[in-house]
């Protein structure tokens, strides 16, 4: 009796120790891919879990991570058994890139990633980080080797969206899904960013010459504008005023003529005007300047005087 008690307790004390060793407690965002005798299982989810000792064992999968030791950042291969589900960010340290001009920059990138799928992050990539850094690194060699450095600065986003689609492509095949991809800092020589400085301090010149051009420009327009409207406004009131003169002298003519009643002949109330109006306009002349030479017209005055002369006599003629 006392043989088979102790038979039962032993029995019982391996079941609650086989029970122990089979719970595997999975905690939120992880997860365990499980193998049993050497071939895949199940994928273990978060919360309490029972596995067979000694039959089934936690896969592990190897991580590259970097770890900062002596002040330097130094990539650590470990083994980890629990897979972290949770974004992930991998910022690979710069790598020296040759453009499409042939200019070589350093380029500093950041790339997020998740693994969906354990099962195939664990058996489709010997090591998934260095695998997910590797393609990464190439692929930005590949878009960074096509464009210009003067592109290069332009096209971050550009080249983002083309990683991203690469890394999509290989992380479905390694259950690993690429939230974005980052490029942090370029780089560039020394010589070459003096070059773009001084190439930078040109355009602004340039610029600033063409907009004084183009303001100079448009103000000798709007100067010959102001000088065409001038001249015409003049020239209308001249002719306004060459009307209203005609006018004028037809309107005395007539009351001239009104006046005398057909007592005076209209020819020489009109050479009396026109040899008046020569007088009038010699002083005008002379103020354009301090000497003025023109030849003196002695029968024009000597007209207006006989004109003159003859309206006199008719006058006293008729009244007499």
């Amino acid at each position: 009796m006392d043989a088979m008690l102790v038979i039962a307790l032993v029995i019982a004390a391996m079941v609650i120790i086989l029970v122990i060793k089979g719970l595997m407690i999975v905690q939120q965002s992880e997860a365990v891919v499980i193998e049993r005798l050497g071939s895949y299982h199940k994928t273990l989810e978060p919360g309490i879990n029972w596995i067979i000792p000694f039959v089934d064992q936690p896969r592990s999968i190897k991580m590259r991570r970097y770890q900062v030791i002596n002040n330097e950042q130094v990539a650590v291969v470990v083994e980890e058994t629990r897979i972290d589900r949770r974004e992930t960010v991998l910022d690979f340290p710069g790598q020296a890139v040759i453009t499409g001009d042939n200019v070589s920059v350093m380029v500093n990138g950041a790339l997020y990633f998740q693994v969906i799928d354990p099962e195939r992050a664990v058996y489709q990539a010997e090591n998934l980080v260095q695998a997910i850094e590797i393609l990464a690194k190439t692929s930005l060699r590949s878009e960074v080797g096509k464009m210009e450095l003067d592109k290069l600065f332009e096209s971050r986003q550009e080249i983002n969206d083309k990683l991203q689609i690469v890394m999509d492509d290989a992380g479905n095949k390694w259950g690993v899904k690429v939230t974005r991809v980052e490029i942090q800092d370029i780089d560039i020589p020394r010589d070459v960013e003096d070059a773009m400085r001084k190439q930078m301090t040109a355009e602004r010149e340039r610029r600033a010459m063409v907009l004084q051009a183009s303001g100079e420009r448009e103000a000798a327009i709007a100067r010959a504008q102001g000088e065409k409207e001038s001249a015409i406004l003049v020239a209308e009131g001249d002719k306004t005023a060459s009307i209203l003169r005609a006018e004028g002298e037809r309107e005395a003519i007539n009351q001239i003529m009104a006046a005398a009643d057909g007592r005076i002949d209209p020819e020489l109330v009109i050479g009396y005007l026109m040899g008046l109006e020569y007088l009038n306009t010699l002083p005008n002349i002379a103020k354009e300047g301090d000497r003025v030479f023109l030849p003196f017209e002695s029968s024009s005055v000597l007209g207006a005087v006989g004109s003159l002369q003859q309206l006199l006599q008719q006058t006293q003629g008729k009244a007499g």
